[in-house]
Order: structure tokens, then sequence, then C-alpha cells
């Protein structure tokens, strides 16, 4: 191993350990099992908490609940942990005035050795607590918890004084790996620091590569990224550090000066360290990669040390991270900053439908509104409607998610495109074609977009003829940065009781046991003809659950329980969407249940058909003790009594609802769903 002697140090300041960090030596400090599940045991032998037993079959999760964390600047969360068999550890985030414990992390992938789990905390005007839930599975195994440590900094931030390294891993290479080194140095307290390096003496081929990779981060982050670094033998080498996802993909931040650019004596007499500040934007989950590529066994060394974070750009003239949510729209009051620029065209109209048997409404709440394209109110044929969104900067990705519903029997073939619209006069580009027929269903497309240039994206339906020209709305739509299949992936394993969409099971409801029906998991259209959704809410092409008419007898129930909720003193919002459409509609209602009172209380209701639309109700309720949702779909005189629910979510405080009470309206003939009449604002 090489030694270092350090002409030049910059000083870090040493990480403060806050409350709920525990090493777990001699007890659990200030943690505790909840009563009400398995105990967390301290290994006498090991220093660390364990759990590995079931007590019953279906009591196979320990919770251990942290301190009251009273955190207002972002701070580092780090655990040390090892899960085996089929168990699965969480770590979530407890505030009062929450019915649900927010997640945020979750892993059930066993491993043989002990892992470092790293958790940003972003600042926080309100007391928390850590929970920590270990389950154990079907098949059994274990989850163990080594150590804990909270500390006062970024989880991306290291001075690699730890054995842990702070969660930074050698990205392993036959040959090439970084290394801890150790210097004496007498401005150091102890005489002695730590520091990562790597040289070339092990290097059996030109152009092999070592990495050294930090924690992921788990929220966006935006700032300037600081550290220090040595190097030898510059020209033999490149020491570049690049930002990697979790798709893979790299982008370069920084890549090291030649020394005849840095105006220092390199010789290896008089070795100093360099700092350098890199502007960093992680909008979505991404690592550092610390890269030294050597081109031959002459190479010299990279030594890097104190990398620190400040949520302050490096230059007062960097732009900051751009915000998509400019591009949202869900057109409840207006065009947002979609423009439609081609005079003397067709134009895209903001229209809304009353819920009604003939035809469904926007997406947003099933009776507002939403763009429509094509309404045969012109006779012109071979036209073009053209909605631009708002300039997007290039060199991003983004994620493009946005609804559409086919609105009429004829004209179904490509009348709905989208593409990439460049400034500059460059040809525009087709990112994605309309090719489901379904009419009257909300059908959600997402679309990963990535551009090295400024665009629009720009939404156009064509008409061909007068006889094959179909309407076609267009709602909510939503562009958020990063590539949509890992925010889904993303979201997917963070998905907590507070929301579900049904795509991934019942998210813990279940089935009262005492009714006299079932809620079915669903996709399409229901099995009898003249009721029930044609789709789900989510996208159209997921699941939803509703109750099948068919097979109960008028004035059967069917119940569905949430799981146990807290509760809190605080107003609670719950929002549903539900389907009524059929001639036979029997009534839906919303409970609370508790152990307190003798007989449920009643929160919402609805009976009757209601339409083809699917619609939001939202609900607003406080109850500070243990309870329970139930939806409770009641079957009506015929068959033509299917009800569905979709995407319940709860959220704390009262419920914002949309106050535009002047929505122009669409009305709809029964004959041909063709537009009759309509007014505009």
């Amino acid at each position: 191993m090489l030694s270092f002697y350090v002409l030049s140090f910059i000083v870090t300041a040493k990480a403060e350990l806050l409350p709920g960090s525990c090493s777990f030596q001699e007890s659990i400090c200030d943690y505790m099992s909840d009563p009400a599940f398995l105990s967390w045991t301290l290994n006498p032998s090991g220093h660390f908490i364990t759990v590995d037993e079931r007590v019953q079959e279906d009591q196979g999760k320990a919770v251990l609940l942290g301190p009251d964390v009273d955190q207002q600047d972002w701070s580092c969360f780090r655990m040390v942990y090892q899960v085996t068999g089929s168990a699965s550890l969480q770590v979530q985030k407890r505030t009062d005035g929450e019915s649900f414990d927010q997640v945020l992390w979750k892993t059930q992938s066993p491993s043989d050795s002990w892992l470092i789990a790293s958790i940003d905390l972003q600042n926080s005007t309100e007391t928390f607590k850590i929970v920590i839930e270990g389950k154990l599975g079907e098949e059994g195994g274990s989850v163990s918890i080594f150590e804990i440590k909270i500390s006062d900094k970024y989880c991306i931030e290291c001075d690699f004084e730890e054995a842990h390294l702070c969660g930074y891993t050698n990205q392993r290479n036959r040959y090439m790996n970084w290394r801890v080194g150790r210097s004496d140095d007498a401005t150091l307290l102890d005489g002695t620091g730590q520091y990562m390096y790597v040289d070339s003496t092990d290097t059996k081929s030109f152009q092999e590569v070592a990495e050294l990779v930090s924690p992921m981060t788990t929220v966006p982050m935006s700032g300037c990224l600081s550290f220090q670094y040595q190097q030898y033998h510059a020209g033999d080498h490149l020491f570049s550090l690049f930002s990697r996802d979790q798709a893979g993909q790299y982008q370069e931040l920084w890549r090291a000066d030649l020394p005849e650019n840095n105006h220092v004596d390199w010789s290896p007499e008089a070795r100093v360290w360099i700092p350098v500040q890199v502007d960093l934007k992680a909008p979505y989950p991404m690592e550092l990669v610390f890269e030294v590529a050597f081109n031959s066994p002459h190479g010299g060394y990279v030594v890097l040390d104190d990398i620190s974070f400040s949520p302050e750009f490096c230059n007062a003239g960097t732009e900051p991270t751009f915000d998509p949510s400019i591009a949202n729209c869900d057109f409840e009051s207006g065009y947002c900053q979609y423009v439609q620029t081609l005079m003397g065209n067709p134009l895209w109209r903001r229209v809304s439908v009353k819920p009604n048997i003939y035809s469904a409404g926007d997406h947003t709440t099933g009776a507002g509104s939403f763009l429509l394209a094509n309404s045969r109110l012109s006779l012109r044929s071979a036209y073009v409607s053209r909605l631009f969104g708002p300039p997007m900067p290039g060199n991003q990705k983004y994620c493009l998610k946005f609804f559409y519903s086919l609105q009429s029997l004829s004209g179904t073939d490509q009348v709905l495109s989208a593409y990439l619209h460049y400034s500059d006069g460059t040809k525009q580009v087709q990112i994605w074609s309309q090719n489901e027929k379904i009419r009257n269903v909300w059908i959600a497309v997402e679309l990963t977009i990535q551009s090295q240039k400024n665009f629009q994206v720009v939404f156009i339906s064509t008409c061909k003829n007068v006889w094959s020209c179909g309407s076609v709305g267009l709602d909510d739509i939503k562009v958020t940065l990063g590539d949509c299949a890992l925010l889904n992936k993303q979201a997917s394993s963070l998905s907590a009781p507070s929301y579900c969409d049904f795509e991934t099971g019942l998210c813990g409801y279940t089935q009262d046991k005492g009714d006299s029906g079932d809620w079915i998991l669903a996709r399409g259209p229901t099995p009898t003809s003249y009721t029930g959704p044609r789709g789900d809410h989510s996208t159209g092409m997921g699941h939803y659950l509703h109750i099948e008419a068919s097979v109960m007898l008028p004035g059967h129930k069917a119940r569905l329980l949430s799981s146990s909720l807290r509760g809190s003193r605080e107003p609670q919002c719950l929002q549903f969407y539900y389907h009524m459409y059929g001639s036979g509609i029997g009534q839906l209602s919303v409970y609370l249940l508790t152990e307190q009172e003798n007989e449920d209380k009643l929160l919402w209701t609805s009976h009757g058909e209601q339409g083809m639309s699917w619609l939001r109700a939202s609900v607003n309720y406080q109850y500070d003790q243990q309870h329970q949702i139930v939806f409770e779909a009641t079957r009506g005189a015929s068959v033509r009594s299917d009800i569905a629910i979709d995407d319940i979510i709860f959220e704390r405080g009262p419920c914002r609802e949309y106050a535009d009470n002047h929505i122009p309206h669409l009305r709809l003939s029964g004959n041909n769903n063709d537009i009759q009449s309509m007014n505009f604002k």
C-alpha cells in the first residue's frame, strides 16, 4: 500500500449523531417493540437485534418504534442490516396527524452478509418517529439490525473515517479496485486519517476501470458537490465523476484536468489536495460514480477524500432544476400553458359532459372538463388540430403521462398522435400514435422522452374526411423528471396503504366474512352487458373491484374492510372513484367501523344509476382512535347492478375540491352519440 502525506488539508465538519442512532451493544437504546406484534430481541453474543421466530401463523411481523425525532434540517438515516429466507424489511416515517406511515425504503432480497441502507430525510418542521418493520414471510427467515445512525449530513457525503465508508462501495473489477488508505498527519486530531485510493500497480491490460459508487439518492436534491483529490501521472489515466440512474445510464459531471491546466506541482515529493466543486442536479434516484481508467501499468494513482454537499449551487448563475409541472394540466379551469397557434384550423375545445348513460365524462372527476378535438362542428375534411405544450429544456429525461378517450363510433384509426416539436425548424419527431379502439374509456399513455435539444410536446388530431372523423378527448397531462419505467418501479416498491389502485392485489383490504357477496378483482368490462365499467379508472387497461350482480340476489351486500387505521385528531380526506352504471343499480355506502361503537357510522352514500363515468367521491372525516373504513355495495333489483370502485386514497387534512361552478356543458343525444350543442368559455 502506498503512503501519502497531506500537505494541504480541507477541514470537514464531523457528522453529529441525532436521536434515533443506536449501536445495539448492550441495549436497544430508545427503541421499543410494538406489543401488538412480534418482539425484536437483543442478541447476547452478536450485538444486534433480530426477529426470527413466528408465534402464530398469522403473526409474522415485528414493528420497532423509534424515539421522537425533532428534525429541522436535512439528515441521513443509515442502517446496517441482514435479511435471510423469504423475510423482508422496511423503514417508515410516522408523523402525528397521519393515519398511515410513509414508506421510505424496503427490501426483500436475502443476503449472506451485512448490508447498508442509506435514506435521506428531508427538512421537516414536524416531529416524527422512525418505524422499522420486519416480516418473516411464508417460508420463514430472519431480519437483523446491527446499527442505526442518523447524522446531520447528506447520505452522499463522506470522509471515509468510518468502517462502513458511508455506504460507498467498490464496483468490483478483476484487477482494478478502490482501496482504503491511511495517512499519518500531525494536523489531524488522532494523527491518522482515511481516504480512498486506486493505483495502477495491478493493471493487467489497457483501459481497465475502477469505480467507487455512492449510495443511491432517495429524494430529489440539487446543489453543490465538493470533494478533494490527488493524482500522479495524470497523463496516463483518466479520472471522472458520473451520475448513474437506476437504469444504469451514465452522465458525466466532471473530468480532471491535465496537470498543465491545474497550475500545481505534481511531483511525487510535493503532493497536494486539489479541491473540486461540481453543480449536481439529482431530481430522481441516482448514484455518484468516481471512475478511474488506466492506460498502462505506469498510470500513477488517484486519491479521493472529503465528499460534501450543499443545497446551494456552486455558481450563482447556475439555473435551478427545471420544474416540469408547468406542463401539467387537468383542464378544470382553463388550458394552462397549452396553446393552439395555427389559425383557421378546427380547435381543441374545452368541454365537459354531465354524467349520463350514453357517454363518459372527463377523467379527473367524471363531471369536470377535458379537451375535445374533431367535434363534428366543422364539415371540412382533411384538417389537423394541433395543441402545443410549454417549452421544455433538452438534455434531460422526462416522463409524460396523459389520458385519451375515443368519443364517437367512427374514425377510430389513429385520430391522435404526439410529436416533439423543435423551435429551430428541425423536422418534428413522432413519439406516439393511438391504436386502441375502445370507446368511452380513458386510456393512460406513458412516454419516456429524452432529447438533446429544447422541444415542445404537440398533440395532433387528424380528420381525414367528414365520414371517418372521430372525436377524441384529452385529459390529465402530467410531466415529471425521470424514466417512466423506473418511476413506476420506485412507486410500486414504496407503495403505501394510503393508496390503492388494485394493480398488485387488494393492498391489505379484506372481505367481510359476515356479508352475502364478494368484491371481485377484474379488468376490462364486467360479464353482464349494459352495466359496470368498460375499463378501470387508473389506466383504462388495469384492475378494479366490483360486485357481480348476476351471482347475487336483490338486497345482498358485499363489504370491503380497510386495514386498521391509527386515527388522528386532524381531519382526514378519503377519496376514491366509483362506477354505478346499469338500470338496476342499488347502493354504494362508506362507513366508519370502530370497536367502541355498536353500529357503523355512515360517511357517504350514493344510490341508483349515475352514468357511464368513473366519478370521484371526496369524504371528510375525523376519528382519533383505531378504526376501519368499510365500502359496502348493495345489489339492486336486476342483474344490471354492477358497482365498481378504484383508486382509493387517504390524505391528511380536508379534501380539496374544485370550485369551478360555470364549466361549459356538452349535451349528447341518445340516438347516435354525436354532439348536438355545445357552450364554450
